[in-house]
């Protein structure tokens, strides 16, 4: 008896969103480093569907002249990305500007932009979840669904995109609740498995 096929489901996670947006909603320091975002993931895609593409996108830190802040800061970085590709997730990277003691992201939502409309374009997912609230990508969004690839809008309860959620086929809000269920402080262990795996 043949099984009935599962959707293919595109994960896009704006990282920086996704941390300013948790850092404001969550009362407790959420470690990013441990945190589950396979879990979240999967919560999220749900049994009746499978995950082609879940991608974290970030601009990276450069150290450079010397500075301890920046060495820093891609230290604990470089620790994030191996924890996001020990759970599977592929990080995609843009560019970290500094001016005036400020850093700033650049190229990081034309590649979620890129890999919205390639990945309908080309059929490589049924649907997709994007992780953003960044109201910059609603053309890639429009342009997915008009080739008939709905994109879900996944933000905070906290601080909604108002135009996400009425642009998008269907959105949910994260809570401080649903965040916590999976920081590492709330789980003694994550259990790492493969997305394709039951």
């Amino acid at each position: 008896m043949t099984g009935v096929k599962k959707k293919k489901i595109a994960v896009f996670i704006d990282g920086s969103n996704f941390y300013f947006k948790v850092r404001t909603l969550t009362r407790q320091k959420t470690n990013f480093t441990l945190f589950d975002y396979q879990g979240l993931i999967k919560e999220l895609v749900g049994t009746d569907a499978r995950v082609v593409h879940a991608g974290y996108y970030v601009g990276v830190v450069r150290a450079k002249g010397g500075s301890t802040k920046a060495a820093e800061l891609r230290k604990h970085q470089q620790q994030l990305f191996d924890q996001l590709r020990l759970q599977k997730l592929t990080v995609v990277t843009g560019f970290l500007m500094q001016h005036d003691g400020k850093y700033f992201e650049k190229g990081v939502d034309v590649r979620i932009a890129v890999d919205i409309v390639s990945g309908a374009y080309e059929k490589q997912y049924d649907e997709a979840i994007l992780i953003s609230s960044d109201t910059d990508l609603l053309p890639a969004v429009t342009k997915a669904q008009s080739r008939g690839r709905p994109v879900h809008y996944v933000g905070f309860s906290h601080q909604p995109s108002l135009a996400m959620v009425s642009r998008c086929s269907t959105s949910r809000l994260l809570t401080e609740k649903d965040i916590l269920k999976f920081s590492r402080s709330h789980r003694k262990t994550i259990k790492i498995k493969r997305f394709d795996e039951d």
